[in-house]
């Protein structure tokens, strides 16, 4: 099983992974099938126009995760990874006066954002929660092509045949082309100890089999980049965030606070979580906003691993670039075990899946950079992940905001929490990391529809002012 740190952590937009970037790579897929042209239609017959339906958790909360706009910017042809922010809303808003979209090496397609773009909240689609269904049409109105994407989370999307190939494949696929192929938590540690390499060491040998050492440290630089640039963004802006909830942001006011306390060198037993939470809180506000975040592994979980880098680099005096990329990867290859054997999906597990995961990874990296066993590694990521079990995704008004914001930050503490624990101690410790993930896997499955990502349990219906 092969995960490269690089499909874990994807620079994007906001708000959701799973129902911003995943959907607008999916409008970017349907494009280059329309442009290929490797489907079967009436000999001159041209698409004409172009319908979208949504189904499942995107059409319950697409509005509040931006999934529509998500969705009009994929088929203008624009990808998360190089979108600018800045110009978003000019477009859309240009697509909404034209009824057309403009993708580049296509020609015009109508496209009615009011008419062509359905929520559907009665038909969920069999595969997933986040079901997407791309059609085309000819000026008669005639489907020629339809295409069913999913959407399943971190912002991988795949395709309706390749999801079913998933479910039904029997036979054992060919070992991944990698030194160190785990696929769990006990196959890392045991080929840790027979190769006598650290986790981070393993990851890096792996990904070196695709790419040179110059190009993965250069990918993680700019991944940390991003990241830190999104917290810096973040302690910088002011103001109320969009979708209606008239939620401030609050990152920069504790932040010139912690600022005043650090000059004026007052007592503060909380100064650790404190700055944990500001930069956790910063990254997603950011994220609520729209504004450019990294996968970490998902948008809405996109906080934790950068505060708790941030606080690497600003609590620890040996912190330097070799820590950072270490760091990273560690936490990338415990993301791939926990995708891999189960879910990083609020969608399919609930939020145990995105900030129960993120908590984990970032537990795992700052065990690493602190010096840790690849037993205490895997003892830091199975604490954060265990006192993460069980949480939903019930998002209020299905925005990025209530309770993620704070969620973040409160997963950062118990990650640096669990790094502290593990490190303490000498690995061995009761529940190991694999049956915490199964455990995960199984809670989301047993699970509560309206307890993932819907917006119809939970927080979502109990807030009177909602």
């Amino acid at each position: 099983m092969f995960l490269s740190v690089f499909d874990l952590y994807k620079i994007g937009i906001g708000p959701s992974s799973s129902h911003t970037m995943g959907p607008m790579t999916a409008g970017g897929l349907f494009l280059a099938e329309l442009k290929n042209g490797q489907w079967p239609r009436p000999t001159g017959v041209k698409v004409d126009r172009l319908r979208v339906h949504l189904h499942g958790s995107l059409a319950f909360t697409g509005i509040g995760h931006a999934t529509d706009r998500a969705v009009i910017l994929g088929l203008c042809g624009l990808l998360p990874a190089t979108i600018d922010p800045n110009q978003m809303d000019a477009l859309l808003e240009t697509v909404k006066q034209e009824k057309r979209i403009h993708p580049e090496g296509h020609p015009a397609y109508r496209f009615d954002p009011a008419a062509d773009l359905i929520m559907d909240r009665r038909t969920p689609l069999p595969g997933h929660a986040n079901g997407m269904a791309f059609e085309a049409y000819d000026a008669d109105e005639r489907l020629l092509l339809r295409r069913i994407f999913y959407s399943i989370g971190g912002g991988f999307v795949v395709t309706e045949e390749e999801l079913e190939s998933a479910k039904t494949r029997t036979a054992p696929k060919a070992e991944d082309p990698v030194p160190f192929p785990f696929k769990n938590a006990a196959q890392m540690l045991a080929m840790s100890e027979e190769s006598g390499l650290s986790i981070a060491e393993m990851k890096r040998r792996n990904e070196e089999i695709f790419m040179s050492r110059d190009d993965l440290n250069a990918g993680l630089d700019r991944v940390w980049s991003a990241m830190r640039s999104c917290i810096d963004r973040g302690l910088e802006q002011e103001g109320i965030m969009p979708g209606g909830l008239k939620v401030k942001r609050r990152a920069r006011y504790l932040h010139d606070r912690l600022q005043e306390e650090w000059r004026q060198n007052r007592m503060n037993p909380l100064l650790a979580n404190d700055w944990l939470s500001v930069y956790a809180m910063a990254v997603n506000e950011e994220n609520a906003a729209g504004g450019r975040v990294v996968t970490a592994p998902t948008n809405g979980a996109a906080g934790v691993v950068p505060a708790v880098l941030r606080y690497y680099l600003h609590f620890h005096d040996d912190a330097d670039a070799d820590g950072i990329r270490d760091f990273l990867l560690t936490s990338a290859a415990i993301g791939g075990v926990i995708k891999h054997n189960a879910s990083i999906s609020g969608a399919e597990v609930g939020c145990q899946g995105e900030v129960g995961s993120a908590s984990a990874m970032a537990a795992a990296g700052l065990a690493a950079v602190m010096g840790g066993s690849a037993a205490q590694i895997e003892n830091a990521a199975e604490i954060a992940l265990e006192h993460h079990l069980g949480m939903t995704c019930d998002p209020v008004a299905g925005l990025v905001q209530v309770p993620c914001i704070e969620r973040n930050a409160l997963g950062a503490v118990k990650a640096v929490t669990a790094a502290s624990l593990a490190i303490k101690g000498d690995g061995t410790h009761f529940v190991p990391l694999d049956a915490c993930i199964e455990t995960m896997r199984q809670t989301g499955r047993d699970m509560n529809e309206r307890y993932k990502e819907t917006s119809l349990g939970g927080l979502a219906v109990n807030v009177v002012e909602c």
